[in-house]
């Protein structure tokens, strides 16, 4: 190996130096917060931290491992900021779990984690080249749709607390409309880069905007009806709200058109109200988000006493919090999956959910730095389009769970339980740093260059 060679191979290496002490104090503030659990509800050190601390440094080693072969240039703040979200998401569970809430299991929620960072693996070694998923844009948009369908079918659909959003394997449920939102991206994505051109167009002006042609609504009405058809039949709002808001996000970027926009959200909202006009279950949510404190909906919906026992938590936690295992989350239903936010609200106060809601700003800005930073159309649309549903999923459940929008049935990225979500937000953070690779990747003239410099200063 030549001394150029050897900077081609150490260069990305001395970048990768700087993650590992990230990843390394990542897992060491998770496991501070385990200790602090375990030294507030028994007054000592958790029998299985060491347990819990080995397999949760373990799997993020190996995550870091194959991110420094396989996609050394990656953006390095990725990895760390998900190992914390991560992390905080195994604490609470473990808090719940050892103050009694039945379902609540941080050692199944550890091993969804290793299911992860499999897929993980496996999507950045597989896929060496994010753009031929371009040649894929109408087999991805056909599997998004067969997914979508899939719980609405007989014998393998199943329906859990009101929504058909399920399907039974056997051994495990699956949920596979986490699957869906990647697999509709890349379809946007491709499907946007060959139409952007006729999309951009414009129609009529009215006023300051420019409104596209009549013709070219088609993608936005058929959009629109999946949505609605998601909302209705599955009585699944917060997919709804997802598949509709990732192609308008994602029309927006492809065409600059303000217009799009506008359109989307006269079309969502006459569509939802049309929706809680003439069926029931849409109603009752937003009539629990009008009135969560109504003695007949609390009742009726089961949302409502969800919905009032986050909000007793959140205003019980304050400012600064209760401490972490010396609130009452477990007094909150499904707290460790849909109201996991407000569990943590409650003992780690608003400065807590700051933080946590600051980690995941820093994870979507590291996802639009790659959009910008992308050589192609293609990579900037799904890089852009998977940082959009990260953040719009984090918007729809934290105003889901405060009650500033109806609530959904979303779960919290990173930190809920439930396999479907790691395995599907695993794989969006694998394409993420495959792009992030391939964006920041120098030229190989850069590197070789680079190289001969570091050569002669020896």
């Amino acid at each position: 190996m030549t001394a150029v060679d050897g900077a081609q191979v150490t260069l990305p290496a001395k970048r990768r130096g700087a993650q590992l002490a990230m990843l390394a104090f990542a897992v060491a503030i998770v496991m501070l917060a385990y200790a602090n659990v375990g030294l507030a509800i028994d007054d000592q050190i958790p029998a299985g931290m060491l347990t819990y601390g080995l397999g949760l440094g373990g799997l993020m080693l190996a995550a870091y491992l194959v991110l420094a072969k396989f996609a050394p240039w990656a953006d390095p703040l990725i990895l760390p900021l998900v190992t914390l979200v991560n992390g905080i998401g195994l604490v609470m569970i473990y808090r719940l779990e050892a103050g009694g809430m039945p379902r609540a299991s941080a050692s199944t929620q550890l091993f969804w984690t290793g299911a992860g960072i499999v897929m993980f693996t496996v999507t950045l070694i597989v896929l060496r080249d994010h753009r031929a998923l371009q040649r894929m844009t109408y087999t991805a948009g056909f599997l998004g749709l067969a997914f979508l369908i899939a719980p609405l079918l007989p014998f393998i659909g199943e329906e859990i607390n009101g929504a058909a959003i399920w399907i039974d394997l056997g051994f495990t449920t699956l949920q596979p409309a986490e699957f869906v939102k990647i697999a509709l991206v890349i379809f946007f994505a491709g499907y946007l880069v060959a139409k952007r051109d006729v999309l951009a167009l414009a129609g009529r002006r009215l006023l300051f905007i420019d409104l596209p042609r009549a013709r070219d609504l088609g993608p936005v009405l058929i959009t629109w009806g999946v949505s609605l058809g998601v909302l209705i039949l599955q009585k699944d709002l917060g997919t709804s709200l997802l598949i509709f808001g990732a192609f308008i996000a994602m029309l927006y970027i492809a065409t600059q058109r303000t217009s799009w926009v506008l359109i989307g959200i006269l079309l969502f909202i006459g569509g939802a109200v049309l929706a809680g006009l003439l069926f029931g279950h849409v109603r009752d949510r937003f009539e629990v988000f009008l009135d969560p404190g109504n003695q007949e909906l609390f009742e009726k919906v089961g949302g409502s006493e969800q919905l009032m026992q986050g909000l007793f938590a959140l205003g019980s936690g304050g400012i600064l919090g209760t401490g972490l295992g010396q609130g009452h989350p477990d007094e909150i239903p499904l707290a460790f999956s849909d109201f996991i936010f407000t569990a943590a609200g409650e003992e780690l106060g608003l400065t807590g959910l700051m933080a946590l809601l600051m980690i995941y700003a820093l994870l979507v800005e590291r996802g639009l730095r790659t959009a910008i930073a992308a050589r192609d159309p293609f990579s900037k649309l799904l890089a852009g389009g998977l940082s959009f549903i990260l953040a719009w999923q984090v918007f729809i459940i934290v105003g889901g769970v405060t009650n500033l929008i109806p609530l959904t049935g979303l779960v919290t990225p990173f930190m809920s339980q439930g396999g479907s979500a790691l395995l599907a937000n695993w794989i969006l953070i694998a394409l993420l740093v495959r792009m992030s690779d391939a964006a920041r990747k120098p030229p190989p003239q850069a590197i070789q260059d680079e190289g001969m410099t570091q050569v002669f200063q020896r």
